[in-house]
Parts: C-alpha cells; sequence; structure tokens
C-alpha cells in the first residue's frame, strides 16, 4: 500500500488562503477522512490532483483501493449532498483516477476499486459505499 499524498492548491501547506467554502469543504474532508479511518480504511493519498480532475481521499480497505469523493450540503434541499454528484462528475472522478491507476502502474483489471461518497447535510454523515 501506497502511503504518498499529493499535494493540491487546497492543501494547507502550500500557504495559499483558503475561501470560507473551500475551508468549509477542507474541514469536512478531514473529518470524512478520519471517520473511514476508524472503519479500518487506510490512507493513501488525499487530495490528489490531476490535470483531469481531483479526488478527494484514496484509500484502502483491504485489498480494495476506495476513490472517496466528501460532498458537503448544510440542508437537503435540491437533492441534497448524494445529489450533486451529477454523471458529469462521476465521469470526471472516472478519469482522474483511471489517470492515477496509471500514474501508480496499477492495472484497473486487477486492481480492485470502488467510488464511495461521503456525503454531509448538516452534521450529519452518509457513507455510500461503491455509489457509482
Amino acid at each position: 500500500m501506497s502511503a504518498s499524498l499529493s499535494h493540491s492548491p487546497k492543501s494547507s501547506t502550500n500557504q495559499v488562503a483558503l475561501s470560507p467554502t473551500q475551508s468549509k469543504g477542507e474541514q469536512f474532508e478531514r473529518r470524512a477522512e478520519q471517520f473511514l479511518l476508524s472503519q479500518g480504511l487506510t490512507l493513501a493519498a488525499r487530495n490528489y490532483w490531476c490535470k483531469l480532475g481531483e479526488i478527494d481521499l484514496i484509500m484502502y480497505s483491504d485489498h480494495t483501493l476506495v476513490f472517496v469523493e466528501v460532498r458537503y450540503r448544510s440542508h437537503g434541499y435540491f437533492g441534497g449532498a448524494a445529489a450533486s454528484v451529477t454523471p458529469a462528475k462521476q465521469q470526471k472522478l472516472r478519469r482522474a483516477a483511471l489517470y492515477y491507476l496509471q500514474a501508480q502502474g496499477l492495472n484497473e483489471a486487477q486492481q480492485p476499486c470502488r467510488f464511495d461518497l461521503i456525503a454531509y447535510e448538516g452534521m450529519d454523515l452518509h457513507w455510500l459505499q461503491n455509489a457509482f
């Protein structure tokens, strides 16, 4: 298992001032990470960024590589956090995940993978495994 952590413009180590929305997003990503660690997953990368998109968390659940999208909505109006992951967003995440697999020298046919969604509505966390 790899422990490489990538840095993105959102990372607090880059000295880039975050907007209030970005700061809140980072806060919920950290909460999601802690939750998933408490569930037995291990961290491979956070805020993986490439030219095709960004993946909030990349973790392992046993031998399965888990690409995690974290979404926050203050309420469930307009479909809530889960509905905000549109088919276009899902496609973008798939492309970024394929890029990650290739960059790591992994073969998608031999590496079990799944896409999970951590959806916060207010302070309620919903973990949707194999969300898409």
